[in-house]
């Protein structure tokens, strides 16, 4: 159970309709997890709502690159939710399922593409040391592009808020499914 109680739609202000009915209406589709929980506060409900459609569609990522980003930020930060709603679409976005199972551990996982070494290797040593090294930074905009690099940093960081969020408010994950950092 989550830590704040779940909005109802139908009771929200104005204000916070207008930004509930922008995401359901959105590339989204459904108001769930931390997005719930930021509709007590509209104003950063909508900017970061908006951000996150971006980082999570409107990048020059594809969808292969920004799930693994994402996973890997779900992982480092144990967001049982997060790991829930994208480990399976960064699988049927083309990531290799034993690479998935690997990164949800801690495990060094086996990556054969470049891109998705380039990802991973920069993301997870952000995540983990705070910084990136040369030699990590140069590889990555090698493979990627300065440009793409840029909007990596970005999926690192909405995707640590949305962790946070669900971490900090215990946003469960979906009624019937199996917590994936359970201890």
């Amino acid at each position: 159970m989550s830590r704040i109680p779940d909005i109802d739609p139908a009771t929200l202000n104005p204000e916070g309709r207008a930004v509930y009915d922008a995401i359901a209406s959105g590339p989204r589709g459904v108001v769930q997890g931390p997005l719930r929980v930021w509709l007590n506060s509209p104003g950063l409900a909508d900017k970061a709502q908006a951000l996150g459609a971006f980082c999570r569609y409107g990048t020059s990522l594809p969808t292969r690159l920004s799930e693994l980003a994402i996973i890997v930020t779900g992982a480092h930060w144990r967001s049982g939710f997060e790991w829930h709603v994208h480990a399976p679409i960064g699988i049927e976005a083309g990531l290799d399922p034993v690479a998935v199972e690997a990164i949800r551990t801690g495990a060094e996982p086996v990556l054969e593409k470049a891109d998705e070494q380039a990802v991973y290797a920069f993301a997870s040593e952000l995540l983990r040391n705070r910084v990136v090294s040369q030699a990590t930074y140069d590889r990555a905009v090698e493979v990627l592009g300065a440009k793409t690099v840029v909007e990596l940093v970005g999926i690192l960081g909405y995707y640590g808020l949305i962790s946070m969020t669900i971490n900090a408010f215990e946003v469960p994950v979906p009624e019937g499914a199996k917590e994936p950092f359970a201890p």
